[in-house]
């Protein structure tokens, strides 16, 4: 029967003519069969399907072997496993004696469905195996994710005394790949360079993308550079390598070289790795002309392509380019849209990423968990607040709020508008499901909004929680321990850091010694900076400031001194402190030094905070008029601290003219500020004038203006305390004043006068 249906030659049929018509035909098995294989041959599969339906009902015809093959085929392509098992059940059914080739053809189909269990039963029951049947097994365990199966049934096939071909170690390198096992890939590659079938580029091109995937662009060259005859995938493997890998220039000299050689047109994956180089060099200008080239293959329109296109415009700035080439990809899919959102929302364009996300729900194109994340990181700031809310509201809808990622970023977002309640009612309905980013965020969170006791309390919870602190974690309470000086908790943290065995970065280091300053423990500081193997140039600068901000001035400049000595670079903060330390101790030629050398020795531009250093460093030593004089000759419009600073040492001067313009200055810039008017104040009592005293507090008054009261905190058995002028809302007031009263009299008693400075 197989002779007799090869000899006969198809017939070409109509596709579009339903069987039901030709149904006095089919009585002919030949011609029922050579109907099916001649729909399958030009692909029109569900037809074949069709009408095998309908002959199944209607007639009693025999299929052919070659025609259950098609058939079978048809069900691979169609990843319809509902069809396949039926054509499996019909060949059991029948006579039809099934050879290699059939029971191979019926191996691929379950391996392609996904349906690994039918697969292997087949394999298993297979009377003769050849090469085919161990490599449909194996590409269909390594298609489907279960790389160790497939790596374990390629050993099997190796002992079994089945040789390899090019196609099972294409499949077996990309189990590889997918287990993330590099001694295995090059043991499976040992066995591709002694196998007679290894040269072929299939198998070549497994390599490369193998490596590639481990990060291994030296041996993915290497692997590039034996192919004797590389096709289109050989160069768009190794152009994908060095592009992912960060190797633009190189991705893009390949992808030259390629051209060059003139003997494969680059398809949309190739044009879509190129156009990611130029995204990784911000080069929009090799990107367009890429993308003319890319028009001119006919591509201007592909998706793959288009997409990329657009996320290498969007990376570099173009925002509107990457906006037009997106109107003309043809029906974009949700990664092209995905690819917009993410694009204006890098460059803080929360209503560019909220438009299209708007759209593309116009488009019945529903937004995934990327889609959300990149819109809620626009949101970056109190103004975007409502459209983060709009968001909000979109996920709660859609049920992603159960996503772990999804809440962190609404947190984080919610934070970043300043609206911290928000953000603690999304981290309190995520309960057991909050995971070390989510608690970072709202730990991270508390810090920016000054809350140090939300940090310590939220610490607490998470240490009787499951989820272990990191070194963000420590990072975040030790920063709160320095914004409150609470030495004895910074204490216990450091204890904790070295106790529970966290990676001592450099970073955590920094972080001690910046708290240890702030704290006045200029001795702890040192010996933990002493400890560090490899000090950088943040922490020289936290123990030159801490040295400088606590009146060791000639101590901050002997670190300076050795820090140079060293090789180490300062940055602006460095010099800061340095200024600091001078100010501090009144070396003011050597500040003045210092800050005139910043830029010409060091390569840092004067800043706002230098200019404030060298403002005070002058009024320090009583340089009132040349503090005023060197305001005026900065480059930049001076901020408030600036005016401020001189205010203060106007103050201190008695000097009422120039106080009374830096006053106003600062007035200027905030008319609502209490400390200008409150120095002016003094400044003008200081030297009799009354009459401008009564002025000024009556301005306050009309202005509505209060003195901020001073606060300050006490901390005892690891519980701070918060104290403000004339405060009466502490829970244990009634005995405080009760003991400042015993003080007061017991000082009476003994003859010291209270009100005495």
């Amino acid at each position: 029967m197989m002779k007799i249906f090869k000899a006969s030659k198809p017939l070409a049929f109509n596709h579009s003519q339903p069987p039901s018509t030709l149904l006095p035909r089919f009585k002919n098995e030949l011609f029922g069969n050579d109907y099916i294989t001649s729909l399958c041959r030009q692909k029109h599969y569900r037809e074949a399907l069709q009408a095998f339906d309908f002959l199944d009902k209607n007639t009693s015809f025999k299929v052919f072997p070659s025609t259950y093959a098609n058939l079978v085929s048809a069900c691979s392509f169609l990843r319809s496993i509902e069809h396949g098992r039926k054509i499996h059940d019909h060949i059991l059914g029948s006579n039809c004696e099934q050879d290699i080739v059939l029971q191979n053809h019926i191996l691929n189909m379950y391996g392609k469905c996904g349906s690994f269990w039918d697969a292997r039963k087949v394999f298993d029951e297979m009377p003769e195996r050849n090469v085919v049947s161990w490599t449909s097994l194996i590409a269909g365990y390594s298609q489907n994710r279960q790389e160790d199966k497939a790596v374990e049934l390629y050993f099997q096939m190796l002992r079994s005394g089945c040789k390899p071909d090019q196609f099972t170690f294409g499949s077996v390198v990309k189990a590889c790949s997918g287990l993330g096992n590099v001694w295995l890939g090059r043991q499976v590659h040992a066995h591709v360079v002694k196998s007679e079938t290894g040269p072929h580029p299939i198998a070549q091109n497994a390599l490369t993308s193998m490596y590639t995937k481990f990060g291994l662009i030296a041996d993915a060259f290497d692997v590039f550079t034996r192919v004797a005859t590389k096709d289109l995938i050989s160069w768009g493997s190794i152009i994908a390598g060095f592009s992912q890998l960060d190797y633009g220039n190189e991705a893009l000299a390949h992808f030259k070289e390629m051209l060059c050689q003139g003997a494969y047109i680059p398809n949309e994956f190739i044009f879509g790795s190129a156009f990611s180089a130029c995204s990784g060099l911000v080069q929009p200008e090799y990107g367009r002309q890429i993308h003319g080239m890319c028009i001119k293959f006919g591509l201007g329109r592909d998706n793959f392509a288009g997409c990329s296109l657009c996320d290498m415009y969007a990376n570099c700035g173009h925002l509107e380019s990457a906006r037009t080439v997106f109107f003309h990809i043809d029906r974009p899919d949700l990664v092209s849209w995905n690819a917009m959102i993410t694009g204006f929302s890098n460059f803080g364009d929360a209503n560019g990423a909220i438009s299209f996300f708007s759209r593309m729900q116009h488009m019945k194109l529903i937004p995934d968990e990327v889609s959300v994340l990149s819109v809620l990181s626009a949101c970056t700031s109190s103004p975007t607040l409502s459209q983060g809310r709009q968001v909000h509201s979109y996920i709660i809808k859609t049920a992603l709020d159960f996503t772990v990622s999804v809440c962190n970023a609404l947190l984080t977002m919610y934070a970043k508008c300043s609206n911290l309640d928000d953000a603690f009612v999304v981290f309190k309905d995520m309960r057991n499901r909050a995971d070390s980013v989510s608690w970072n965020a709202i730990i991270t969170a508390c810090m920016q909004h000054n809350q140090a006791g939300e940090v310590f309390r939220l610490l607490k919870l998470m240490l009787i929680s499951e989820i272990r602190p990191d070194y963000i974690t420590v990072s975040n309470v030790i920063g709160a321990c320095a914004d409150i000086a609470s030495l004895e908790v910074g204490n216990q943290i450091h204890c904790f850091t070295v106790k529970s065995g966290l990676v001592f970065g450099v970073t955590v280091s920094n972080g001690l010694i910046d708290m240890y300053t702030k704290c006045g423990s200029l001795e702890s500081a040192q010996k933990l900076f002493s400890l560090m193997d490899n000090p950088d140039v943040v922490s020289w600068s936290s123990l030159i400031m801490g040295y400088a901000q606590s009146g060791c001035g000639e101590e901050a400049l002997e670190l300076f001194k050795t820090m140079k000595a060293l090789g180490v670079k300062p940055n602006e903060v460095t010099l800061v402190g340095v200024l600091t330390a001078c100010s501090h101790i009144g070396l003011v030629e050597k500040g003045r030094q210092v800050y005139k050398t910043m830029e010409s020795e060091h390569g840092i531009a004067p800043t706002r905070e230098h200019c404030s250093c060298m403002v005070d460093l002058l009024a320090r030593a009583g340089c009132l008029h040349e503090a005023e004089e060197f305001i005026k000759q900065v480059t930049f419009e001076p901020d408030i601290v600036v005016w401020k600073t001189l205010l203060a040492a106007c103050k201190t001067r008695g000097n009422t003219d120039i106080g009374k313009q830096a006053a106003e200055k600062v007035l200027e810039l905030d008319p609502s500020n209490s400390a200008a008017l409150v120095l002016l104040c003094n400044i003008s009592a200081s030297s009799g004038r009354w009459d401008e005293v009564a002025r000024l507090r009556n301005l306050m008054r009309e202005s509505g203006v209060k003195k901020v009261p001073g606060q300050s905190w006490i901390e005892i058995k690891d519980r701070i305390h918060v104290f403000l002028v004339e405060d009466s809302s502490h829970p244990e007031r009634g005995q405080i004043y009760a003991m400042l009263e015993e003080l007061w009299l017991q000082m009476l008693d003994d003859g010291c006068d209270p009100l005495q400075p």
